[in-house]
C-alpha cells in the first residue's frame, strides 16, 4: 500500500531523518531538530510542516509563522549556547522541502568568517547523554 506522503524524509520522519537529527519541539508550522553533526555546537535545522520547496509556495500569514519559527529558533540556540553569530543556510537542491540549517558559529571556531560545510569530515558525532544534553537546554531555552 502506498502512503499518501511524498517520499521526503521530513514529511515521512523515517529512518532517513533519524539518521542525521533529533526532534527538539514543535513550533507554530514547522518542527526544530538538532543536526546530529554538531561540528558547529547547537546546530540545528527548522522544518515547514507542510510539504513546500519555497518559502514564495506560503501565502503571508504561513509566511510570517515559519519565519517566527526560525527566529524563535535561532533565539534559543543563541540562549542556550551563546554563539557569536548564526548562520542561516536554506538549500533543499536534493532535498525538496522547505527548511533552514541554523548554524551557530563561534568566533575560535571552525569556519568562522567563511560559510559553514554543510557535512564536514571529520563529523563531530555526540553520545545519546549529549544530544539529550543539548535538547533539553534547547527545550529550556524555547520556553
Amino acid at each position: 500500500m502506498s502512503s499518501p506522503l511524498p517520499d521526503c524524509l521530513y514529511c515521512r520522519k523515517d529512518e532517513r531523518l533519524d539518521a542525521l537529527m533529533l526532534e527538539v519541539a514543535p513550533l507554530q508550522v514547522s518542527t526544530l531538530y538538532l543536526f546530529k553533526e554538531q561540528t558547529h555546537p547547537g546546530r540545528c535545522i527548522v522544518t515547514y510542516n507542510g510539504h513546500v520547496n519555497e518559502l514564495f509556495e506560503l501565502n503571508a500569514s504561513e509566511l510570517a509563522l515559519f519565519t517566527a519559527d526560525v527566529a524563535r529558533a535561532a533565539r534559543a540556540i543563541k540562549a542556550a549556547f551563546n554563539p557569536a553569530k548564526i548562520n542561516y543556510g536554506a538549500y533543499s537542491d536534493k532535498l525538496l522541502h522547505l527548511h533552514f540549517h541554523l548554524v551557530p558559529k563561534y568566533t575560535d571556531g571552525p569556519a568562522w568568517g567563511t560559510t559553514f560545510t554543510m557535512m564536514p569530515e571529520p563529523k563531530v558525532l555526540l553520545s545519546a547523554a549529549d544530544y539529550a544534553a543539548h535538547i533539553a537546554r534547547l527545550r529550556e531555552a524555547l520556553g
